[in-house]
């Protein structure tokens, strides 16, 4: 979660911006900051706007109202993550089993990194996912995974459909950083290593036959 000072630098931050001309990247930014550190239930324009220092009709030259700002947030979530993931492969390798264990590692820890974030990229929304930008990151997002667990097949002869795979190692790490950052781990299972978790489960899950 964001700290006091984070939060700050990253107001001033956006206020630059929207100083230098960029009001619509500088209300992203605000926006995304704000999620991160009260949740999207708690989110208004009007805070965003506070945040970026600008006029309360500032963001409807951009923007058509709150969800639409919120829909942007959402899919710049997805694009952080992806390039977590893509990071935590490229330090492990392209289609290994080491790479898939990182990108399911990386996947706990932006959603307790960001807990914000990852909640509102998760929601319970229909309307949000699917507006295009939101369905096409996200889809990216999972395509990474989908690609990586079928280089992984390839390269292991293994039999079964990537998608699948994928889905269940998706499901399996999505499970992990729910419970996370609910805290229900730490009421039942004080001190689970979920990364040490994630790296036991990972060839079960890539190894298990149809």
């Amino acid at each position: 979660m964001s700290t006091p000072r984070e939060s700050a630098d990253a107001a001033v931050q956006a206020k630059a911006r929207y100083h230098h001309g960029d009001l619509r990247e500088a209300l992203i930014a605000a926006a995304y900051q704000l999620v991160n550190e009260s949740g999207a239930e708690n989110f208004s324009l009007a805070d965003a706007c506070r945040c970026a220092g600008v006029s309360t009709a500032a963001p409807y030259r951009h923007f058509k109202d709150r969800e639409a700002l919120l829909a942007e947030v959402t899919a710049r979530g997805f694009d952080a993550m992806s390039a977590k993931h893509r990071a935590a492969v490229e330090a492990k390798g392209e289609g290994t089993l080491e790479g898939i264990i990182a990108m399911g590692q990386a996947y706990v820890a932006f959603a307790d990194e960001q807990q914000g974030l990852f909640r509102l990229m998760f929601g319970q929304d229909p309307a949000r996912a699917e507006v295009p930008h939101v369905a096409e990151t996200g889809a990216n997002c999972f395509g990474y995974l989908i690609e990586q667990v079928a280089k992984y097949c390839v390269a292991n002869g293994h039999p079964r459909n990537a998608n699948a795979i994928a889905a269940e190692l998706w499901t399996f790490v999505h499970g992990a950083s729910s419970l996370l950052i609910d805290g229900k781990y730490g009421r039942v299972t004080p001190g689970l290593d979920v990364n040490a978790m994630i790296a036991q489960a990972t060839p079960l899950l890539l190894g298990r036959q149809a």
